[in-house]
């Protein structure tokens, strides 16, 4: 693929695709000003929960979100909850610079070289201190915890202690892939708002705009898989996903044990400390794989089947985070993955 737009960051990003309800109640409570202290913002990934996020974290940081629904002129404001891409808070948070705010992530692991699985307690004591400063621009201070729940137990402890008795003027927003995921407690504690899959068509209108030289088929074959994401089409896109796709479905078609050379040939080219991006993106090909054939029995009534694929699923999952936690050999990790679904589809 070449010359191809890149998709703005979240953080970055002056358009929301397909949420309107959501951000419509959004703006709805910042209007009646009974915007809660916390948000939590749940759906699959990559469908613009982050994005939606820091809209609204840019609404309430600029002027626009101290109107209620009014202009200087005291008429009625656009609805949602767009900020100009060219006012200074709009610059600021796309650049990670605006003072009263707080973004928290998983970080990125040096001895590994990658990011970490997990966000860890060092993290989110840092949120503690962020909200009992004085806002900078005289307003609310914000915090956004992408990836929620990837939280460990110390973290997610020391948030339930903020979300208890957060400091006014304060709000925070987290986005979660899996809401079940978080403690009970942290639920309890904020507003959920649940965010759908994008439309297949909104999908596909968006991997032409930012991927024009894919091609009709390529296109296609993306926007199935991607289930609704935009950001997992343009992770598929831009790590090669179709010929991922194509050599997967080929190589599970021939069976792996009859076919032994050109899985490891695949597995070492996934096990390069530069193939980072396309070990995820076949890790999440074979778990969709392993999903959809356990949906496609469930469907025909084939319950046993289908707990079977399901099963198959989970034990792969737990591999791959297993090899991820203790760094294990990703080659072996791969073909044990292949294996596993091959013991799954001759089982009797």
């Amino acid at each position: 693929m070449s010359d191809s737009p890149l998709a703005p960051p979240p953080r970055a990003n002056p358009e929301l695709v397909g949420h309107e309800t959501a951000e419509t109640a959004l703006r709805q409570l910042v209007d009646s000003r009974r915007l809660p202290h916390a948000l939590l913002l749940s759906g699959p990934r990559g469908i613009g929960k982050a994005t939606l996020a820091f809209r609204l974290a840019r609404f309430v940081l600029s002027s626009a979100g101290e109107g209620a629904g009014l202009d200087m002129f005291g008429a009625p404001m656009e609805p949602g909850l767009a900020v100009s891409p060219e006012s200074g808070a709009f610059r600021r948070v796309a650049a990670g610079g605006h003072a009263d705010l707080l973004t928290v992530e998983r970080a990125f692991d040096p001895r590994r070289k990658r990011l970490r699985s997990e966000i860890v307690v060092d993290d989110i004591r840092e949120v503690g201190a962020f909200l009992h400063l004085t806002a900078a621009e005289g307003g609310w201070r914000v915090v956004v915890v992408d990836g929620a729940d990837a939280m460990n137990r110390n973290a997610a402890n020391a948030l339930l202690k903020i979300l208890e008795e957060p400091p006014r003027h304060t709000l925070l927003l987290l986005v979660a892939h899996s809401a079940g995921k978080l403690l009970p407690t942290i639920r309890s504690r904020c507003r959920h708002i649940k965010l759908s899959a994008l439309p297949p068509a909104k999908v596909r209108a968006l991997l032409d705009r930012y991927c024009p030289d894919l091609g009709d088929a390529a296109a296609a074959t993306i926007t199935d898989l991607a289930e609704g994401s935009i950001g997992r089409a343009l992770d598929l896109a831009g790590s090669g996903g179709v010929e991922l796709y194509r050599s997967i479905t080929t190589m599970l078609t021939a069976r792996p044990a009859h076919d032994a050379a050109a899985l490891h040939g695949f597995a070492d080219r996934l096990a390069r400390p530069d193939a980072e991006d396309t070990y995820r993106t076949v890790e999440e090909l074979l778990r969709q794989h392993l999903a959809r054939q356990a949906t496609t029995a469930a469907r025909a009534g084939r319950t046993g089947e289908a707990a079977r694929w399901a099963r198959a699923r989970d034990a792969i999952g737990e591999d791959f985070a297993r090899a991820d936690g203790l760094n294990l050999d990703r080659k072996q990790t791969i073909m044990s993955a292949f294996f596993a679904i091959e013991r799954a589809a001759t089982a009797p």
